[in-house]
Order: structure tokens, then sequence, then C-alpha cells
């Protein structure tokens, strides 16, 4: 589990019902008055948004490394460089394929 997994979840799942955590869930801290859900619901959806987010690593990866709106814009004023991106993001795409 991550923080950005626990945050995705309690963003989600429990709308403004907590105040804060430091990348545990016996960290989470509830707002007073607010009767939290059990650890195992907690974990189970932890667990969830964390596959979210190690399935879609790829395409942060590649959005990383994909040519900037500049260079797309460029391309599409330049037919030889509109190649050289057609190129380049297949090569991307080659480096971080997506997970079947």
């Amino acid at each position: 589990m991550t923080e950005l997994s626990i945050t995705n979840f309690l963003e989600k799942n429990q709308k403004g019902n907590w105040l804060t955590h430091t990348g545990t869930v016996e960290s989470i801290v509830w707002k007073t008055g607010f009767t939290p859900p059990n650890k195992e619901t907690i974990e189970t959806g932890v667990k969830a948004e964390q596959k979210i987010i190690d399935d879609t690593k790829y395409q942060r990866d590649r959005e990383r490394e994909y040519p900037s709106i500049q260079e797309l814009v460029v391309a599409l004023y330049d037919s030889n460089d509109k190649t050289e991106i057609d190129k380049k993001r297949a090569e991307i795409k080659k480096k971080y394929p997506k997970p079947e």
C-alpha cells in the first residue's frame, strides 16, 4: 500500500470524513463524530486502488517521455517532423508496453 493508494481510496469513498494520514491505514485521522469503516474494508479498498495505480504505471511512464505539445504543433506544420514524432511515440510505446 502506498500513500497515494490510501489517499485515492479515502477521496473516492470517504468524501470528507477524514482529515489526514501518513501512509498507513492505522494513521488515518477521522473527523470527530464519524464512525470509520472497519480496517478490512479500508484495506480491501486501498488494495484495489493500488492495483489501479500499478496497472496504469505504463501510462504515466509514457506521458513523461512523449513529445511535448509544442513538438506536436510544430510537427503539424512540418511533415518531416511528423514522421519523427510518430517514430518517437512508437519507440516509447515499445519501451513501456500496455500490460495484457
